[in-house]
């Protein structure tokens, strides 16, 4: 193959690259939509997935979100720090919470599932301002192939079975 050949063959593939990547974000936010609307009116978390008239290919699951402590208030978390730990911050032209003090102390709020701190010397539990619970990571879902899904999806492709309602963009004619 020339360099002729080889840019266009290229570019050909870029275009096509794009137009599913842009068409998979579409799906998947659509998906997730749908999944979650499922799983907070009946419960379900999860489906199989078909081809058109043909076999189930895979599972496609909501999974659950994740929660972590962190900072929303840097000014009170640091003041609360200065009067109960004061060891822990270091002096500089600003005043800091060391970081490592900050991740203990996050981790173990995380762990517990409260803006609060049980200090292990004095068993004294402190509400720490300045710290919230908050999503850490978004929900999202996964899919899951069953052992042959991914070569009966290239084989319906190869078959033109993947109708215009699943790939609409990429058949001639398609939805523009």
């Amino acid at each position: 193959m020339n360099l002729k050949e080889a840019a266009a063959r290229e570019a050909a593939l870029k275009t096509l690259l794009d137009t599913v990547k842009d068409a998979y974000e579409d799906a998947r936010k659509e998906t997730r939509t749908a999944l979650e609307a499922a799983a907070e009116t009946t419960g379900v978390r999860q489906v199989a997935v078909a081809l058109p008239d043909g076999p189930d290919i895979a599972t496609v699951s909501l999974s659950s979100g994740e929660a972590a402590a962190k900072i929303v208030d840097e000014d009170a978390f640091t003041a609360w720090v200065l009067a109960n730990y004061g060891s822990e911050i270091e002096r500089k032209f600003i005043t800091t919470v060391r970081a490592a003090f900050t991740d203990r102390l996050l981790k173990q709020m995380t762990a517990a599932g409260a803006a609060e701190y049980a200090d292990p010397e004095t068993g004294v539990i402190h509400e720490v301002p300045g710290v919230q619970i908050a999503p850490a990571r978004a929900r999202t879902h996964s899919v899951r192939f069953k052992k042959d899904g991914r070569e009966q999806v290239m084989q319906a492709w190869r078959e033109g079975r993947l109708t215009a309602a699943v790939l609409p963009e990429l058949i001639a004619g398609g939805a523009e």
